[in-house]
């Protein structure tokens, strides 16, 4: 435990300005970097504390953190409808999304997992972001070589810019996709959808036509393998 909080001691003292908060939570370490220190940091952490290598950079979009449209922790026999009050976006258009949420912090923001082999750790860093419609921050690519795709995907599912990237275009959607897909505000059915038109002996393009809608709910049940107040293991050869 003192090696730990020797640790963390060096990482206030090495980042400095650049270090908003550093949070230790189940046996995790997580720094919030500022964003325009990112790319200093960065290197702090690879040459000062040994990172070298980053396994994993994503995106967070936070809108409407916190909030959902199935108030339920357990599952009825009767099974659920999707009659239920549309309280997320996923379910309309950019012009009628509801504005109301309960995440009043930045919207965007920017996480990446590192590892440094020689000391057995690992650390997560993270920025948030203004609230732009298309938020910025610096490349890693020259600090890890690894960032390149991820940030790719960042930018192709959530928008986000990374200035200084070598070739910063869509990696998973279609050419002239419109549109983030993992943006909250982001309709769960899309704005188009594609077919192949016999006639035109291509694919086209054309506005959606299914309804859009929530997913099943993830609920937490009993295993229906065994009988009321049976525990599991009990009986199971008649399972």
């Amino acid at each position: 435990m003192a090696e730990q909080d020797n640790w963390i001691d060096a990482l206030r003292a090495e980042l400095g300005d650049a270090l908003e908060t550093v949070t230790e939570a189940y046996d995790e370490v997580t720094v919030d970097i500022r964003p325009e220190s990112w790319r200093e940091a960065a290197e702090k952490l690879r040459d000062a504390f040994g990172f070298e290598i980053l396994i994993d950079l994503c995106g967070v979009d936070y809108l409407e953190y916190g909030q959902d449209e199935w108030g339920t922790e357990s599952a009825t026999n009767t099974g659920f409808s999707r009659g239920v009050e549309a309280a997320t976006s996923g379910r309309f258009t950019f012009d009628d999304a509801p504005e109301d949420s309960l995440w009043d912090g930045p919207r965007f923001t920017v996480a990446v997992q590192l590892l440094s082999i020689q000391h057995n750790r690992r650390l997560r860093m993270r920025a948030w972001l203004a609230d732009d419609e298309f938020p910025e921050i610096e490349s890693l690519v020259e600090v890890w070589a690894s960032a390149n795709w991820f940030e790719r995907e960042a930018f192709d599912l959530f928008g986000i810019l990374f200035s200084g990237h070598p070739d910063l275009r869509r990696i998973l959607t279609d050419y002239g996709f419109v549109g983030h897909p993992f943006r909250k505000d982001f309709p769960l059915v899309g704005h188009v959808e594609m077919r192949y038109d016999a006639e035109q002996a291509r694919v086209v393009y054309q506005p959606v036509t299914i309804e859009p809608r929530v997913l099943v709910p993830k609920v937490i049940r009993d295993d229906h393998r065994y009988s009321e107040g049976q525990k599991p293991g009990e009986g199971a050869e008649n399972a």
